[in-house]
């Protein structure tokens, strides 16, 4: 079963925002009903578990992702990228059939 990984970009990226937040075990993925193409991703702190989470760990940072979210998520490589100043988690999602022009959703194979 392939989970969900970061790269040592994001890696660094939340290890950084993490450090702020000592009480947080890492971060939470998952996606909700939104936007034009029907999904987009969420991205919060992850304070305990809940039953049915799945982690996945990449270079010491904790990913939790709820079991519904985690069949949309299915081999997600997260990434950060840097354009001009802005820096930003960019979501590699092989599940994706296709986003919508403006990037804030997505849809998926049935």
């Amino acid at each position: 079963m392939k989970g969900v990984s970061l790269t040592s970009n994001a890696v660094e990226y939340l290890r950084k925002t993490l450090d702020n937040k000592p009480d947080m075990m890492g971060i939470r993925l998952g996606v909700k009903t939104s936007g034009c193409s029907g999904l987009s991703y969420t991205l919060d702190f992850a304070k305990d578990l809940k039953e049915g989470d799945q982690i996945f760990e990449s270079g010491g940072v904790k990913v939790v992702v709820d079991a519904k979210s985690f069949e949309y998520l299915k081999g997600t490589e997260v990434d950060c990228v840097q354009e001009g100043l802005n820096e930003f988690l960019k979501f590699q999602n092989p599940n994706v059939k296709s986003a919508c022009g403006c990037g804030e959703s997505f849809n998926v194979e049935k």
